[in-house]
């Protein structure tokens, strides 16, 4: 065993507020890691938890202007259980398919309530949601003209926005969706002459989607991003010659995952957010705005259990290896999106409140050399039967993973 001081592995990221020891493990709503895997009855388990979501959707309105509302954008995290909590605390929904239209449907939420982008829209997918009066964000002039076609021959009234391709982008942000060639949206140049044929054929006309990136901690790349959508949105507007009755702004709020990542300042980009409303443009001053996030509501409100089923050394090198992996947590392996693999938050979970004592390696039980957890991270001594906790788990986890890769089947998931 080594002195903790001793210790020089590579960096954990920040273990989110909220999360607490009790006992000596790690707790989700008063709830030990040990007790949340024999309620679901067994690993690898996602937990989710209610007080945190809520916490942080009751922050963001606090620092947001009054007037804006808050989308939650499912792809991030789709569990059932989990959006039926969050319909009782956001003011939207924003769905990227025809399988999500069906899964808030089923949660209860009112289409109305829900809008749909995301390019290469099925015909099925249009009619489904023309029929049931979800919003469409189309992406090209070819999907625009398809549900124009659609809404005439199941006699729909159908309602239209256009996404924007914008010409900027979202300075530092994880994943660029504006600037440049890109699948999603419309060109910002061909945008009034579709709004102008959407309006002509009678559809009801719903306004602009623009969304310029993600995962972004820079409070000043989020309030110029902002600035420029405004600026965009009101000379779509003028040029459109109709009012813009919508104008969803996006998203783009990072979370923390690495060592050194700061939290965004969400006072300051809803202070600046408010002052640029306050004098926005005469075009704009009957549109409803709002913003979508995702992993921002979500993500940090999930932790990921996985059980240590063997321990090895290998040259000297200590292995943990779990029942879990990147079969359900891509992300935190490396492997979506990521260019130089770090570590996202990890623990021992029930040995929480111990100091580390070695350097270990977390992997997964894939027979693949890219699932890995956590690379020579400074960890409690642990062993066979002991908990992991993978944390900012509550997006883009159980979903965006290969789960039946090799066979191993998806995760349990819980809410809490």
């Amino acid at each position: 065993m080594t002195d903790a001081t001793e210790l020089k592995g590579k960096p954990l990221g920040p273990v989110p507020a909220g999360y607490e020891a009790v006992r000596g493990e790690l707790a989700v709503s008063g709830m030990t890691a040990s007790e949340l895997v024999a309620m679901a009855g067994g690993t690898p388990l996602f937990v989710y938890s209610r007080d945190l979501i809520a916490k942080r959707i009751r922050s963001l309105r606090a620092a947001m202007p009054p007037q804006l509302s808050i989308h939650y954008a499912v792809k991030a995290n789709p569990y059932s259980k989990l959006l039926e909590f969050i319909a009782g605390h956001v003011d939207g929904f924003d769905i990227a398919s025809g399988g999500e239209l069906a899964m808030v449907r089923d949660a209860g939420i009112p289409a109305d309530r829900v809008s749909f982008a995301g390019p290469g829209k099925r015909d099925a997918e249009l009619e489904s949601a023309i029929a049931c009066g979800a919003t469409i964000n189309l992406e090209s002039e070819s999907e625009g003209r398809r549900a124009l076609s659609i809404a005439d021959r199941i006699g729909q009234r159908p309602r239209l926005a256009i996404r924007v391709n914008p010409d900027f982008e979202l300075r530092g942000s994880g994943m660029k969706m504006g600037g440049g060639a890109k699948p999603f949206g419309l060109d910002a140049d061909r945008v009034p002459a579709l709004a102008r044929e959407l309006l002509g054929a009678g559809a009801e006309w719903r306004g602009l989607h623009i969304f310029a990136g993600s995962q972004a901690l820079s409070a000043a790349a989020v309030i110029e991003a902002q600035a420029n959508t405004l600026n965009l949105a009101a000379r779509l507007a003028e040029q459109i010659g109709a009012p813009l009755p919508h104008l969803n702004m996006g998203g783009g709020f990072g979370i923390p995952y690495f060592a050194g990542d700061m939290p965004l300042d969400i006072s300051a980009v809803g202070a600046a957010l408010g002052d640029a409303l306050a004098q926005r443009a005469e075009c704009l001053n009957e549109t409803q705005f709002c913003i979508e996030l995702g992993r921002y509501l979500v993500g940090e409100a999930g932790i990921y259990l996985t059980r240590i089923i063997d321990r090895k050394d290998s040259h000297g090198e200590v292995y943990l290896i779990t029942d879990g992996g990147m079969h359900h947590q891509l992300a935190a392996s490396g492997n979506f999106g990521t260019v130089v693999r770090r570590n996202y938050p990890v623990a021992i979970a029930n040995r929480f409140a111990q100091a580390p004592a070695e350097l270990a390696h977390v992997v997964g039980c894939l027979c693949t050399p890219l699932d890995r957890l956590a690379d020579k991270a400074a960890l409690p001594v642990a062993q066979e039967g002991d908990l992991v906790a993978v944390f900012c788990a509550g997006a883009y986890g159980a979903t965006a993973s290969p789960a039946q890769f090799l066979g191993q089947g998806p995760a349990r998931e819980m809410l809490v």
